[in-house]
C-alpha cells in the first residue's frame, strides 16, 4: 500500500499513533498550516473578507511551502443565521471560514496523488460564537438519509446549510453548496481525469466540526467519484479540538462509510472536546491524544490556552510553525533544512481558549 494512503487512515493509522510516525506529524503539521493561513489574512478593512485573491492567498502571505504544493480555487463563506429574538443586537452575518484547494504538478509529485484539500477555520465573531451555543440536536436526514436517523448540532448545521444573503459581494450559496461545487468541479476536471485523486478536509474546533461535517456529506452522498465513473475518491479528515457533532444516528451513518476516514487530534487539557456535556452526543473517528501543558505551565504569564492551534503544534514536539517539509510517499523527504519561526498573529481564530480561562489579552474560543 502507498504510503500517503496508510498516512490518510487507510489502515486506521494502525502503528502510527503509538509512538507517534514522524511522517504523520509532519503531515499534520502540514494541515495545521493550512487551517491558519485563513485567520491571519483577513482583510484589515472587513474581517470577514480574505485580504487576497484565491490564487494569490498563499503567496502573499509567504506561504513558500504551501504555495509549492497547492493552489487555492474555491473560498468558502458561512452565514450566522442568528435567532429573530436577538436579531436586533446581533445581525445576521456571513464571513470567510474556508477554502478549497488542489495539488499542484509539483505537489502531485510530492503528495504521491492529486489532493483536493478543504481547509476551515476556527470561531471569529459573536455571531458564530452564538452558533457555537446552539447545541440542541436537530435531524439531519435531509443529508444523510432517513435510516439511522441522524441528529447533529443545530448551530453547527445551521452554519454549514444557510445561504448566504449579504453583502451581494459574498457567494450566495451556503458553504454546503459552495464546497460540494468545488469538489465536484475538481474531481471531474478533464485535466485530472487518469489522476488518482485523494480529498483532505481539516479544520480546528469550529472549523473541525465543520470539516467533520463537510466529510462525512461529500462521502455519504458520492460527491467523492467522477461522474460516470466507479472510482473513488479516499476522504480523510484531519480535525484539530473538535467539539462533538452529532448523535449516535450520526455515528451510525460515519461508521458505515469505509471510503472515509477521520482521526482528531485532542489536547490533553483541553475542555472543547468535550462539549456539548451532553450525553447524547457521541464523537466520531479515531482520537490522537497530545499534550503541550508541560510548555504552558512554565510560561504561566501566557494565560491557560490548551486549545489553540499552536499549542496543538507544540503538542506535536513542533517549536515553531512552519516545521513540515516537501515529502514524497516512499517516506518524507527533506528540501529544504532551514527551519522557519513565525511570529503568532493575535487573532482569536487561533483559538486561545477557554471561558473559564481568560486573560485580558485573549479571547475564548470554540
Amino acid at each position: 500500500m502507498d504510503q500517503w494512503k496508510k498516512l490518510s487512515g487507510a489502515e486506521n493509522w494502525n502503528g502510527l499513533l503509538e509512538p507517534r510516525d514522524k511522517d504523520l506529524e509532519n503531515l499534520l503539521s502540514l494541515c495545521i498550516e493550512s487551517i491558519e493561513v485563513i485567520p491571519d489574512s483577513v482583510s484589515h478593512h472587513d474581517k470577514r473578507k480574505p485580504a487576497h485573491q484565491e490564487k494569490d492567498l498563499f503567496s502573499e502571505m509567504g506561504k513558500k511551502e504551501l504555495e509549492k504544493l497547492y493552489t487555492v480555487t474555491h473560498y468558502i463563506y458561512a452565514r450566522s443565521d442568528v435567532p429573530s429574538l436577538v436579531n436586533r443586537i446581533v445581525k445576521d452575518k456571513s464571513a470567510w471560514i474556508g477554502y478549497v484547494a488542489v495539488a499542484t504538478d509539483h505537489g502531485k509529485e510530492v503528495l504521491g496523488r492529486r489532493d483536493i484539500l478543504i481547509c476551515w477555520r476556527g470561531t471569529n465573531s459573536k455571531t458564530e460564537w452564538l452558533k457555537d451555543f446552539e447545541c440542541s440536536l436537530i435531524s439531519a436526514s435531509e443529508i444523510f438519509g432517513k435510516t439511522h436517523n441522524p441528529h447533529v448540532h443545530k448551530g453547527f448545521l445551521s452554519l454549514y446549510k444557510s445561504p448566504n444573503i449579504e453583502p451581494p459581494s459574498y457567494n450566495k450559496w451556503s458553504a454546503r453548496q459552495q464546497v460540494l461545487h468545488a469538489v465536484k468541479t475538481l474531481v471531474n476536471k478533464v485535466n485530472y481525469r487518469d489522476e488518482e485523486i485523494s480529498i483532505t478536509v481539516t479544520g480546528h474546533s469550529l472549523g473541525a466540526a465543520l470539516a467533520t461535517l463537510s466529510a462525512t456529506d461529500i462521502v455519504a452522498n458520492k460527491h467523492n467519484r467522477r461522474a460516470g465513473s466507479d472510482k473513488v475518491c479516499m476522504v480523510t479528515a484531519f480535525v484539530f479540538a473538535t467539539p462533538k457533532v452529532g448523535d449516535k444516528g450520526f455515528r451510525d451513518v460515519f461508521d458505515q462509510l469505509s471510503e472515509l476516514h477521520l482521526l482528531r487530534i485532542k489536547n490533553k487539557l483541553d475542555v472543547v472536546p468535550k462539549l456539548p456535556p451532553f450525553p447524547a452526543y457521541e464523537h466520531v473517528g479515531i482520537k490522537l491524544k497530545i499534550k503541550s501543558y508541560k510548555e504552558l505551565l512554565s510560561k504561566l504569564k501566557e494565560g491557560l490556552h490548551f486549545h489553540g492551534l499552536k499549542q496543538h503544534l507544540v503538542g506535536l514536539g513542533r517549536t515553531t510553525r512552519s516545521m513540515f517539509h516537501s515529502y514524497k510517499m516512499s517516506g518524507f523527504e527533506e528540501e529544504n533544512q532551514t527551519q522557519r519561526a513565525f511570529g503568532w498573529a493575535a487573532s482569536d481564530s487561533l483559538g486561545i481558549l477557554h471561558p473559564v480561562y481568560f486573560t485580558r489579552s485573549m479571547q475564548a474560543q470554540w
